[in-house]
């Protein structure tokens, strides 16, 4: 299921935002501040960002240029109570693909996101491809030219986050608390184990799993 971070100060707007698309099928994350936002994208995997520009601690032209310094095609909205001119280009200039003035029309809001999505290949069957290979989230298979990979649904999940941002690197507790979850008793060397099983399972030239050291993986691709 798609994800979407919804970033916005006012607590009946944002709830009113997250339950409209909940309803319309999609998972929403929610943060009441863009330092709070800005942490929820670099810990889990996001698909779509809608961010209010007024909102303290970080406003949301400057979560947008971020989010897009980390992933230049992620689909990002930009709500605001103004509608000047300067506003709309502050907005686009900061990285954002759509603008809605408040008060918002909560059917046009799901318009767009569809829009969005479909325009940035990010469809509803959640699917990543690269070359030869082809990774399904619905189903959590992995084909590698034309052959299927069977991986184990953490091993996929992982596989899956780190090829969605290619070149991004993702700390050992960072994929941790996204894959294994907060509460879990796992330790960091589980992830080490899953690398080594999906660098045995998965031999292709067109992407490389990196390590770094003291700090976790990445994916290069190429």
């Amino acid at each position: 299921m798609l994800k979407i971070l919804v970033a916005e100060d006012e607590f009946y707007i944002r709830d009113l935002i997250c339950k409209n698309l909940q309803n319309s099928g999609y998972t929403t994350v929610c943060a009441k501040d863009g330092r709070e936002a800005m942490t929820i994208f670099e810990n889990n995997h996001i698909d779509l960002c809608i961010t209010d520009i007024m909102m303290p601690h970080l406003d949301g032209i400057t979560l947008s240029k971020k989010i897009r310094q980390i992933n230049k095609d992620i689909p990002i909205i930009i709500l605001t109570a103004l509608d000047t001119f300067s506003d709309k280009e502050k907005g686009f200039t900061s990285g954002a693909d759509d603008y809605m003035v408040k008060p918002v029309d909560m059917q046009e809001m799901i318009l767009r996101v569809k829009a969005l999505l479909r325009r940035y290949k990010v469809i509803s069957e959640n699917k990543l491809t690269h070359k030869s290979i082809l990774l399904d989230y619905q189903t959590k298979s992995c084909t590698l030219k034309d052959k299927q990979i069977e991986l184990t649904v953490k091993e996929f999940q992982l596989l899956y986050k780190l090829l969605s941002t290619p070149s991004r690197i993702f700390t050992r507790e960072q994929l941790m608390n996204e894959i294994w979850g907060f509460d879990s008793e796992s330790y960091e060397r589980t992830v080490d184990t899953h690398i080594k099983r999906l660098r045995e399972k998965i031999t292709t030239k067109d992407f490389e799993i990196i390590t770094v050291r003291g700090l976790g993986y990445k994916v290069v691709l190429k």
